[in-house]
């Protein structure tokens, strides 16, 4: 069984912990209480393939920031989240991403760019046109997701698991991958 290491990175408050405390335990946190970095593992199975995740919920604040290049260095997969009603957290989505190239000294790293709070369509604020815009010159998968009714949560970590099962095979650079998509 092949583990994987998923690190999901965003702003305070945009719902990382929600998402994936819903993906694990198949419930929703109605209080939002900051974490500064929470572990989960999870087994999973992607495309018949049995599969462990240990998801590392990260600090969305900026007093721990200096703590992501450790985070980026050890992740395999890269799940980067903004809240679709607050466009100051779709900005700040951007220096993160740029930093795992950084840190990582590559530019096909395993990521999904998500826009989680999909249940709150009413208060939208960065439209489905930007995040699709911006993973496309990402050259990543885009998905949006509510953690609250469980919108594509579980289709989220398996495609990460498929980013990172693409990225893992030999000649993988060389191949022509699927650069999108959407649910």
């Amino acid at each position: 069984m092949r583990e994987y290491k998923v690190v999901v990175l965003g702003s305070g408050g945009v719902g990382k912990s929600a998402l994936t405390v819903q993906f694990v335990t198949g419930s929703f946190i109605e209080k939002y209480d900051p974490t500064i970095e929470d572990f989960y593992r999870k087994e999973i199975e992607v495309d018949s393939s049995p599969s462990v995740l240990e998801i590392l919920d990260t600090a969305g604040t900026e007093q721990f920031a200096s703590m992501r290049d450790l985070y980026i260095k050890n992740g395999q997969g890269f799940i980067l989240v903004y809240s679709l009603v607050n466009q100051q957290s779709f900005q700040d989505i951007k220096p993160m991403r740029d930093q795992i190239i950084r840190v990582k000294r590559y530019e096909k790293v395993p990521m999904i760019l998500v826009g989680n709070k999909v249940d709150l369509e009413g208060e939208r604020e960065v439209s489905f046109g930007e995040g699709k815009a911006l993973a496309e010159e990402w050259n990543c998968p885009f998905m949006e997701t509510s953690a609250k009714n469980k919108a594509s949560v579980d289709e989220l970590f398996a495609e990460i698991v498929r980013q990172m099962n693409y990225a893992s095979q030999p000649n993988g650079d060389d191949q022509c991958c699927p650069s999108c998509v959407i649910l």
